[in-house]
C-alpha cells in the first residue's frame, strides 16, 4: 500500500483530521441514540426495520467510543480504510433501517465519505465513495422493490451516488494542496532555522561586537565578541547603564546628533579602545537600536601593516640604489686612507668615513633581507638539544668574558620551526644580552630558560640579562622598525625576530623584570602545528 493514499495520523494535521473524524462519528451517534430514546424516531422516520435501527444506533455510538479511543494512534492505512469502511456500513444500515431516501440519513453518507477522503488518498478514498454510493443506490432499489416507492428515488440515489463521488475528488485534492502548503511551510520553516542558527554562529563568529538594545537600553542580544571587548559575562537582559556607562553616554551623544561620529571609548582599565556605531532599528513597532564595537587597536595594527609594506618595498629600491655609491665611498676611504702622506687628521676623517659607511651598509642589509625574507621552512625540532648546541657553538666563539647560562626542563621538549630562522632571532637576542650586561658590569652574562607553559602546555624559551633593563615608556614601541635607543642601531633586530617568529607561528614578546635586566620570551608552536 502507498503512504500517498493516506494522510498519516501521525503528522500534526492528520492528528487533527482523525480527531475530528471522530467526534463527526460521536455526535452522529449521540444523535441517532436521543432520536430512538425520546421515541421521536417513530413520528419522524417511516421505518423498514425499527429494531434493527435502534440496534445499529445503540452499536454505532458505542463502537465509535472504542474507535476514537483505540484509532488514534493508528498510522496505517488499512486502519484508516478499516474504519471508514466500518463507518460506511453502518450509516448504510441504518439508511436502510430508517426507510431509505426518505428518512434523510443519506447526506450523512456523503459527510462520511468526505471526512474519510481527508485521511485517505487516491485508490482508498475513491473505493470508500463507490461503497457508499453502491450502497445508497442499492438499498434504494431494495426498499422501492419490497414496499412499492416511487421511483423517482432512484434519480436521487443517482445523484447522491455521483455527489460521493465528487465530495471524495474535491476533498482529496484540497487535502492534497493542504499537505503540499504544510511540507512547503515545514521546509521553509527548516530553511529559517538553519539560517537563524548559521546567523548566530557567524555573529559569535565575528570579530565586531555587536549589540541590540530595546528602547529602554535594556541588552536584548550580545556576541562573544562584545562581550570580550566590554569585559562584561553575560550582557544579555542587562541595562546598559549598568554593563558600560561611558558606552551609554556615547548612545545618547549619537541621539542627539546621529551626523556626528561618536568618539572612542575604553570599557575597562586596560581594556582595547573601541569605537561604536549605532544603527536604529525598527521591531514590532518598537524603536530597538544595533551597537558595533570596532577594536581600534586591530584598524591600526592592519594600517600599519599596510604602511609597512609600502614602506618595505619603498626602502628596498632606495637600499638598491645607495648601495653602488656607498661602496664607492667606502672604497675611496679605504684608498684615501692607505695614502703614505695622509695627514692624522685626515686619517681620522677616513676612519669616521669608514666608520659610518660600514653602519650605513648594515642597515641596507637588515633592509634587503627584510625584503627578501625566504618562506620559513619549519622541522620538528627537540628544543632541549637544540638549545645544547646552540649555546655550546657561542661558547667557543671568542666573545672575551661572557657566559651564557643555560637551564632547561627534563624530557623533551620538541616544537616545530625553521632553525636557521630560529638561530637568527636568539643570536641577535643574545647578542643584544651580552652587549648590555657587559656595558654595565664589564662582564657580559645571559640566562635561557625553556619550560612548558602551565596553561597551554606550550614550548617557551626565555632569554634574559643583567643589564640595564629597558624603560617603562619605550618598551611599547621596542618591536617597531628603525626604533632603537642607540647611536650605531638600525632599529630593525628585533623587529626582524618578531617578523620571524610569527612567519613560524611563534610569537616573541618582551617581559617586564622587576628590578635590573632585560626579559625577551618566545612562545612555540605545538609540535603538531603544521604551517
Amino acid at each position: 500500500m502507498n503512504n500517498a493514499d493516506f494522510w498519516s495520523p501521525g503528522t500534526a494535521q492528520g492528528q487533527r483530521i482523525l480527531r475530528l473524524y471522530h467526534l463527526y462519528r460521536l455526535s452522529v451517534g449521540l444523535a441517532l441514540v436521543l432520536l430512538i430514546t425520546s421515541d421521536m424516531h417513530r413520528e419522524l422516520l417511516d421505518m423498514v426495520d425499527a429494531r434493527l435501527f435502534r440496534h445499529a444506533s445503540w452499536a454505532y455510538l458505542a463502537t465509535n467510543v472504542v474507535l476514537g479511543v483505540l484509532v488514534q494512534q493508528a498510522n496505517r492505512p488499512l486502519t484508516l480504510f478499516g474504519l471508514a469502511l466500518f463507518d460506511v456500513t453502518l450509516l448504510s444500515t441504518l439508511f436502510y433501517a430508517a426507510g431509505g431516501l426518505s428518512s434523510g440519513l443519506a447526506p450523512l453518507l456523503v459527510i462520511s465519505v468526505a471526512m474519510s477522503n481527508s485521511i485517505l488518498r487516491g485508490r482508498l478514498g475513491l473505493l470508500i465513495a463507490a461503497l457508499a454510493s453502491s450502497g445508497l443506490i442499492y438499498l434504494t432499489f431494495y426498499i422501492s422493490l419490497s414496499r412499492s416507492a416511487a421511483t423517482s428515488y432512484y434519480v436521487q440515489a443517482g445523484a447522491l451516488g455521483a455527489l460521493c463521488f465528487v465530495a471524495a475528488l474535491i476533498i482529496q485534492a484540497l487535502s492534497r494542496r493542504l499537505q503540499q502548503s504544510e511540507t512547503l511551510a515545514r521546509r521553509h520553516a527548516a530553511d529559517v532555522a538553519d539560517l537563524q542558527v548559521l546567523n548566530a554562529l557567524i555573529l559569535q563568529r565575528m570579530r565586531t561586537g555587536i549589540l541590540a538594545l530595546d528602547p529602554q537600553h535594556r541588552v536584548l542580544l550580545a556576541n562573544a565578541s562584545s562581550q570580550s571587548l566590554l569585559g562584561q559575562h553575560p550582557l544579555e537582559n542587562q541595562p546598559l547603564e549598568q554593563c558600560c556607562p561611558v558606552l551609554l553616554e556615547r548612545l545618547q551623544q549619537w541621539q542627539e546628533n546621529p551626523a556626528l561620529r561618536p568618539p572612542t571609548l575604553q570599557a575597562f582599565a586596560e581594556g582595547p579602545v573601541l569605537q561604536p556605531s549605532f544603527v536604529q532599528l525598527r521591531r514590532k513597532g518598537e524603536r530597538d537600536i544595533l551597537i558595533f564595537l570596532e577594536d581600534v587597536s586591530i584598524l591600526a595594527q592592519q594600517a600599519q601593516q599596510l604602511k609597512l609594506a609600502s614602506l618595505g618595498r619603498l626602502t628596498a629600491g632606495i637600499a638598491h640604489e645607495i648601495r653602488n655609491p656607498l661602496g664607492a665611498i667606502s672604497h675611496a676611504a679605504q684608498l684615501l686612507q692607505e695614502a703614505e702622506d695622509l695627514s692624522a687628521p685626515d686619517r681620522r676623517l677616513t676612519h669616521i668615513i669608514l666608520d659610518h659607511s660600514r653602519r650605513m651598509n648594515l642597515v641596507v642589509e637588515n633592509i634587503l633581507q627584510l625584503s627578501r625574507r625566504r618562506q620559513a621552512e619549519p622541522q620538528l625540532l627537540d628544543l632541549r638539544y637544540w638549545l645544547h648546541r646552540f649555546t655550546g657553538e657561542l661558547r667557543e666563539s671568542p666573545r672575551g668574558d661572557s657566559t651564557i647560562h643555560l637551564q632547561t626542563e627534563a624530557g623533551s621538549i620538541q616544537t616545530r620551526i625553521d632553525p636557521q630562522q630560529l638561530t637568527q632571532v636568539l643570536t641577535n637576542l643574545v647578542q643584544n644580552g651580552l652587549r648590555y650586561s657587559a656595558r654595565k658590569h664589564g662582564r657580559g652574562q645571559v640566562w635561557l630558560n625553556l619550560f612548558r607553559d602551565s596553561d597551554t602546555q606550550l614550548p617557551v624559551l626565555e632569554i634574559c640579562d643583567d643589564g640595564d633593563g629597558i624603560p617603562a615608556d619605550q618598551q611599547a614601541n621596542l618591536f617597531e622598525p628603525f626604533f632603537t635607543t642607540e647611536n650605531k642601531g638600525t632599529g630593525l633586530g628585533l623587529y626582524i625576530s618578531r617578523e620571524l617568529c610569527e612567519s613560524n607561528r611563534a610569537r616573541l614578546d618582551y617581559v617586564p623584570r622587576e628590578g635590573s635586566g632585560a626579559c625577551f620570551r618566545i612562545t612555540f608552536a605545538h609540535p603538531r602545528t603544521t604551517s
